[in-house]
């Protein structure tokens, strides 16, 4: 009836002497009743094997290997005392959930935050900790009078009522998880169990009071128990408190046994100190053993020898430190004679690791264990679970239900749903057009076309999904009890055969082999049943409306996991750093080794913060650690991790995320580099590894392949590369999986991703109309002059984006000028003068206009939500603003409203412009311009064309020489060549202006008057683009003009001279504009028509058109390749422009000269 410690810095042997006793006792047979080894209980398994490994089979029929909670479930299996089940982790948040709703008026602190998500887990966990700390309603209320925070007091009186309440309602039908060792003490106090055995407890770091009572039991029933620390005789002998030593916590768990021991007179066995000799584990290895002496000792000893058996790796990301991890295990077990199971990689973050080291072992066919839960949330029957209430929430959105169908137990073919997905976005179809009666005939469904088979089809996949659907939300819609709302669950799940289609792929798991799948699969559909009928049995008859139930459901998804165990002996382990120990581990691999990231930064203190705890503390209510005290408790985590393996060590570190952002290396890297000065920090630019070992690069096909295809773009370009090269190849090429591969590599070598020339007559039927014609628009040639390729996919290819329902920046467009068009017609039609228009009359037209065209059309996307409803409103206001502006535009000059919408190229306005190509070619131009307005003055008429923008556009005489911007000068140029049909007369150019419709916000620090508010706007929507240089038709742009004009970009000087900002240009100076376009629409559209279509986009200094481009995904142009170069546009002086246009017109002009004259 004793205890005996056994101590001994890591890799001393403790667990090995633990082993070599209980076989000592088996070998002798010993006249003791049993032999426990009691350890954490993710080392059971591990332990058993290395007990069937060390003893052998038969060492069972004595020994047991068991965690606590084993040996609560043994006792009561053996001496009864559970008759009760256990309750799940989500079933004790549903009774929590009932607890504060029962008690929700005694709760004042805790009243508004009980609602927040994630509030029952909260208290899950302080409940848990009160149980594991033996805090029982007597001891709380004991210090109920001590406590003089008054923040603190408040939370303990409210946590009783909570805890006291749940314990009461927990003993109706369950027992809770953290009752269990609670039970054992007091099972293990009434019987005989583990009378004369003896135990051993290893791999502990420290123990809960719970734990500590049971240690006390068998203690006293026991002929002896051992218990193993790990820990360093410094420490053992310093009886001073010192929390940065890294075994403090050690010490700490040693002194309360030694606490336990006193108070009830157990004997105290000679202790076993293995730390007199050299670490069992590093008899062969000085440099490990070196690491486990000095890492954490101050001062501390360099090792002066070149370090063969640790390895630091500087990676430049995740991928490159996972590769080189995955190429190093290869290497190993290749060469070296490793097997997978010698070998753990282990990290502090193994979330954002887990998906990378999936797909990199695969590659390099390293088989692989995740020592990790399995979170049931990302399980599809979860997510079809929680899509079906989504759906109800969230009145049918394209999200929620799209989350349903792609959770794959539907029983919905992907096609149809690819389909159904598009028709969706396209109709922008939620809520009322799901739940309609009949689909097929519903007004929305059929719009303005024919029913197609296309549609009836789609209508019969909308039915399928939907029925069951609402049966199951009609079930539970409204306030129900929490019975009959699982039930529907359940049924609904029969509905839609949900439970026969995870048993067909738990068989094509079983087919394909794989294991973790058939686990996972096998448990997901017992756990929901669990979940469901425990929340019958918890709240049951509580009556919550769907929406706080699906809320109370999530948070017992989002609890639960499914544990797996290893499918195969031979594998590399993958985990956390906190579940490293219990493993012999000759190689081990941290990775991750990140500032903040190992050792972890300080966490959140939680709902008791580190001053409650240290307050309670001091009342005699003893919690887990403080966060500070976490922070230290990390070292030795740390201390474990270094010290855990045999053989081989490497660390690494990224340099930067998934984001490119940049992470620092934790202080362990420069640790290691002060005790190892001779360690050399490797890279993917210096690996010693693969300089001294050519062949290193040949390891598993996928990887050795992507090196293949680096080694001949470097032979491609005359670089040297390794003699064993081209057999690599060869044997790739003889390779059936590989054989095509390799073919296209050499198309990639000499890939240039540039556009191949279309034939000319296969182009010409590609852009061509019903009549054989070629008829474009301004903006399609601005297009081609972008970028050739993305015309060619757009108007040649007639690629297109999948439609969406949504208000698009060209609906906006097109939105607008119909409304201006329509208000200039009103305007027209009622005999009103522009000058004559308030702002108020503005207004109430274009309000009367937006309403008749939305009560016109009950289908527009305009009437379809409160969103777009809003959005029409905020187009009144824009709108009106826009034309209140060009009213006082209008009003201010003398040139009148002439067009709107004006139709070129049409038979009403004249000829088309006809551009005369090579081969007698003949393209046509048809395109509308937005308004015309004219001015006859002194015999002459002047008119001025204007493009109203909703966006921002600014006149650039630079995009004019690229081509990039003709309109407003081809609109011009059809005007005048045009003009005997349209104005029966001669006119000449007065302005070519944008107008951008907008309302704009005015800013100023100090109060403005109406005049200086409408001032400031008309300056704000003052029109850009070119007028003519004449003193009279300015001023009859803007009567008022004095100085500057706010209306045009036109100015005068005192003396009655344009100021040098103003954008004028003289009638020749405009009909040389006129003529450069007009060859720059002839020049392109010959480069158009001989079938180049490069891939070559335009760049200025701002913006390149590729970021906007919706085909940047076909071209995949890359600056990188070779051909793959920019166009780019050169921002050149207006002189400097207007000399190059001024040149390139009479060399176009001396051609036709020297061509006429040779005719």
């Amino acid at each position: 009836m004793s205890i005996r410690f056994v101590y001994g810095r890591s890799g001393t042997g403790k667990s090995k002497f633990c082993i070599d006793e209980i076989k000592n006792n088996i070998n002798k047979k010993l006249d003791i009743n049993k032999l426990i080894l009691l350890v954490p209980e993710q080392y059971t398994f591990m332990t058993e094997n290395k007990i069937l490994h060390e003893i052998g089979e038969h060492a069972f029929l004595r020994t047991e290997v068991m965690s606590f909670k084993k040996m609560a479930h043994n006792i009561f299996e053996e001496y009864g005392g559970r008759v009760k089940e256990i309750i799940k982790e989500s079933g004790r948040n549903m009774l929590i959930h009932r607890v504060i709703n029962e008690n929700i008026e005694s709760l004042d602190y805790f009243n508004r935050m009980s609602r927040e998500q994630g509030f029952n887990e909260i208290i899950s966990e302080v409940i848990s900790e009160f149980k594991k700390y033996n805090i029982s309603i007597d001891s709380i209320r004991a210090i109920d009078e001590k406590i003089n925070d008054n923040e603190l007091y408040q939370k303990i009186k409210e946590l009783m009522i909570i805890y006291e309440a749940f314990n009461l309602k927990m003993h109706e039908n369950y027992i809770d998880g953290d009752d269990q060792l609670t039970l054992l003490n007091k099972k293990l106090l009434e019987s005989s169990a583990y009378v004369d055995s003896e135990v051993w407890i290893d791999e502990f770091t420290s123990f809960t009071p719970q734990q500590l009572d049971i240690i006390k039991v068998l203690a006293k029933r026991c002929r002896r128990v051992n218990i193993t620390f790990c820990i360093d005789n410094e420490s053992l002998n310093n009886n001073s408190e010192d929390i940065t030593d890294v075994f403090n916590i050690i010490k700490n768990t040693e002194n309360k046994i030694l606490k336990i021991m006193k108070e009830n007179n157990i004997a105290y066995d000679k202790p076993v100190n293995l730390n007199n000799a050299i670490p069992y584990r590093f008899k062969d290895n000085l440099e490990l053993d070196h690491i486990e002496k000095y890492f954490f000792s101050y001062p501390f000893n360099e090792y002066d020898k070149n370090p063969e058996r640790i390895t630091l790796y500087k990676a430049s990301n995740i991928y490159d430190e996972i590769e080189r991890v995955s190429k190093s295990i290869t290497s190993l077990v290749r060469e070296n004679g490793y097997r997978y199971r010698d070998i753990s990689v282990v990290c502090r973050n193994i979330d954002d690791y887990e998906k990378i080291i999936s797909v990199i072992f695969k590659d390099y066919n390293i088989p692989y264990f995740l020592d990790k839960k399995i979170q049931l949330l990302s399980n599809p029957l979860i997510v079809l679970i929680s899509s079906a209430f989504e759906i109800l929430l969230k009145n049918w959105s394209y999200e929620s239900v799209f989350k349903y169908l792609k959770s794959g137990l539907t029983g919905i073919d992907n096609s149809y749903i690819d389909r159904l997905e598009n028709f969706i976005l396209e109709y922008g179809v939620k809520g009322y057009k799901w739940t309609s009666r009949e689909i097929v005939n519903e007004k929305w469904f059929i719009g303005n076309s024919e029913l197609t088979d296309d549609k009836v089809l789609i209508a019969e996949i909308m039915e399928e999904i939907r029925y069951p659907l609402m049966t199951f939300h009609n079930k539970i819609n409204g306030k129900h009890k929490v019975k009959d709302i699982c039930s529907a669950i359940y049924e609904f799940l029969v509905d839609v055969k949900v439970f026969d289609r995870i048993n067909e792929w738990i068989k094509n798991f079983e087919e394909l082999g794989l294991e973790d799948k058939v686990k996972e699969y096998s448990q997901v559909e017992s756990i929901v049943i669990d979940i469901l009928d425990q929340a019958v049995d918890v709240i049951g008859e509580e009556r919550l409306e769907y929406s706080e139930f699906f809320r109370i459901l999530s948070s017992g998804f989002a609890n639960e996991e499914i544990g797996i165990i290893p499918v195969a002996l031979d594998q590399v382990n993958i985990g956390d750093i906190a579940r490293i120990k219990g493993r012999d581990v000759k190689v081990l691999y941290i990775v991750g080794i990140n500032d903040g990231v190992l050792p972890a930064s300080k966490k959140e203190e939680g709902l008791l913060s580190d001053r409650d705890r240290t307050t309670l503390g001091e009342v005699g209510i003893n919690l887990s650690s403080t966060t500070r005290n976490k922070v230290f408790e990390e070292q030795y985590l740390l201390y474990i991790a270094l010290t855990i393996s045999s053989e081989y060590l490497m660390l690494s570190y990224p340099m930067a995320d998934f984001e490119g952002k940049s992470l620092r290396p934790s202080i362990v890297i420069s640790r290691m580099k002060k005790i190892f000065p001779n360690l050399i920090e490797e890279s993917a630019i210096y690996d010693s590894k693969i300089l001294e070992n050519k062949l290193s690069k040949v390891i598993a096909p996928i990887p050795t392949f992507n090196e293949l295809i680096i080694s001949m773009r470097k032979d491609f370009d005359k670089e040297h590369i390794e003699h064993y090269w081209p057999e690599v190849y060869e044997w790739f090429k003889n390779n059936g999986e590989f054989k095509d591969k390799v073919k296209n590599i050499f198309k990639g070598l000499s890939y240039s991703n540039i556009g191949d020339k279309v034939p000319r007559n296969k182009l010409r039927k590609l852009y061509q109309n019903d009549l054989e014609k070629l008829v474009f628009s301004v903006s399609k040639l601005e297009k081609y002059a972008e970028c050739p390729f993305s015309y060619f996919v757009q108007y040649g290819l007639k690629a297109k984006n999948r439609k969406v329902y949504e208000f698009t920046p060209p609906d906006l467009g097109s939105f607008v000028h119909e409304m201006l068009d329509s208000f200039t017609n009103k305007v027209r039609e009622d005999g009103i003068l522009w000058s004559d228009l308030s702002n108020e009359k503005c207004k109430e037209i274009i309000s009367n206009l937006i309403d008749k065209k939305l009560m016109d059309e009950s289908n527009s996307i305009l009437n379809s939500t409160k969103k777009f409803k809003y959005l029409a409103q905020r187009f009144k206001r824009v709108i009106s603003k826009s034309v209140s502006v060009i009213a006082s535009q209008i009003g201010k000059g003398e040139f009148e409203v002439f067009k709107t919408e004006f139709d070129f190229g049409s038979y009403s306005s004249g000829e088309a412009i006809t551009l005369d190509l090579n081969d007698n070619e003949k393209v046509y131009l048809q395109g509308i311009i937005d308004r015309i307005d004219k001015l006859d003055l002194d015999g002459e008429t002047y008119i001025r064309v204007i493009d109203y923008k909703t966006g921002a556009k600014k006149f650039d005489l630079n995009e004019i020489y690229y081509g990039l911007q003709m309109q407003l000068l081809v609109y011009l140029d059809a005007l005048i060549r045009n003009s005997k049909y349209i104005l029966d007369k001669q006119v000449k150019p007065g302005a070519i202006l944008y107008f951008k419709i907008d309302d704009p916000i005015i800013k100023s620090k100090k109060e403005m008057t109406d005049e200086e508010v409408e001032k400031e706007v008309l300056s704000a929507l003052k029109m850009k683009g070119l007028v003519l240089k004449d003193a009279r038709v300015v001023k009859a742009m803007d009567k008022d003009i004095e100085g500057y004009s706010l209306v045009i970009p036109a100015s005068f000087k005192t003396d009655g001279s344009f100021k040098a900002t103003s954008d004028v240009v003289t009638e020749e100076e405009f009909r040389i504009l006129r003529e450069y376009v007009n060859n720059k629409m002839i020049e392109i559209c010959e480069e158009m028509l001989s079938g180049d279509i490069k891939i070559q986009p335009t760049k200025n200094s701002n913006i390149a058109h590729c970021e906007y481009c919706d085909f940047s995904s076909i071209c995949q142009f890359d600056t990188e390749i070779k051909d793959n170069k920019y166009k780019i546009i050169i921002n050149k002086s207006a002189n400097d422009i207007w000399n190059n246009i001024k040149k390139e017109i009479d060399n176009s002009n001396k051609l036709i000269k020297v061509e006429n004259e040779e005719v």
